[in-house]
């Protein structure tokens, strides 16, 4: 447990310069990917954000919303009009769920589930884009993993 004093040392250890700073490696390295994504998603005609609530999808197909919501950490103001974009491009239908009205339901179509197939090259093409290692690749994921549960709390 870090005491007072603890975090003193490390606020002197790192002033206050960009370079020094772990949220702008972080955020650095998303621009850097997202950019990368645009570039491999644009023939899925899918943005990043899209991509990532298709991948729950193609893992459990007839989930809810705030089960998408919380396996992506996205609030429904968020999620919401994601799944109406994808809704109006075919990918994906929303319904309220039979056994409770208050939730609803979504399940992907023919288009959303043979996208799947399009998509399957893409986690290869970016460990080929990184020049990194899978064992890099893996344990900076699991690195990452560990610093936003502790976050999280």
């Amino acid at each position: 447990m870090m005491t007072d004093k603890d975090d003193k040392k490390a606020s002197d250890a790192l002033p206050l310069l960009l370079d020094q700073q772990l949220c702008f490696a972080l955020y650095s390295a998303n621009l850097a990917l997202h950019k990368l994504y645009r570039q491999l998603l644009a023939p899925l005609g899918i943005t990043y954000p899209q991509y990532l609530v298709m991948m729950v999808l193609w893992e459990q197909d007839d989930v809810t919303v705030s089960e998408v919501g919380t396996r992506l950490y996205l609030d429904s103001a968020t999620l919401t009009p994601l799944l109406k974009r994808l809704e109006t491009a075919g990918l994906l239908n929303r319904h309220r769920s039979r056994k409770d009205e208050r939730q609803v339901v979504v399940t992907l179509t023919e288009q959303g589930s043979a996208l799947r197939e399009q998509a399957l090259d893409l986690p290869a093409s970016v460990c080929r884009a990184s020049a990194c290692e899978l064992t890099q690749l893996q344990s900076l994921k699991s690195e990452l993993e560990m610093l936003r549960d502790n976050l999280n709390g």
